[in-house]
């Protein structure tokens, strides 16, 4: 079956990208390859993420630079599930993750947004023990 696999971020910078994703967040750096004088294949993910993973890529023109932090016209685009969500919460706002609100109830379970480091929305979000991923919808 079907699955998964990558979701693109357009970034900046592959290192500062990294630094975030891997240091603030707390991501794991899967793969850094070079693939040319400009391009790197970087991939980073949760840790134990088995199936979906973030490519950063670097924007190459104009029209890619305009929408980083922007890549979802200011809706929540990507949803980070966890399982322990106080100690998840606290640990990004201490890494220095800029949230946006307080964590807050939902009929789908607790959830607050935050931004990476170029703008882009992201949910913080621990599910109700009787929902999944497809029935949360776009929380933020």
């Amino acid at each position: 079956m079907p699955y998964l696999g990558l979701m693109t971020v357009v970034v900046r910078d592959y290192d500062e990208a990294i630094a975030f994703y891997v240091d603030v967040l707390g991501f794991v750096l899967i793969e850094d390859t070079r693939v040319d004088d400009r391009k790197r294949w970087v991939v980073v993910a949760p840790p134990g993420a088995r199936e979906t993973a973030v490519l950063l890529v670097r924007a190459a023109t104009g029209g890619q630079e305009a929408r980083i932090g922007d890549q979802t016209g200011g809706r929540v685009g990507w949803f980070l599930n966890t399982e322990a969500f106080e100690r998840d919460y606290e640990r990004m706002r201490a890494a220095g993750v800029a949230f946006e609100e307080a964590p807050r109830q939902e009929p789908y379970g607790t959830v607050a947004v935050f931004r990476d480091l170029y703008g882009n929305r992201w949910d913080l979000i621990q599910l109700s023990r009787d929902r999944d991923a497809g029935e949360a919808g776009d929380a933020g």
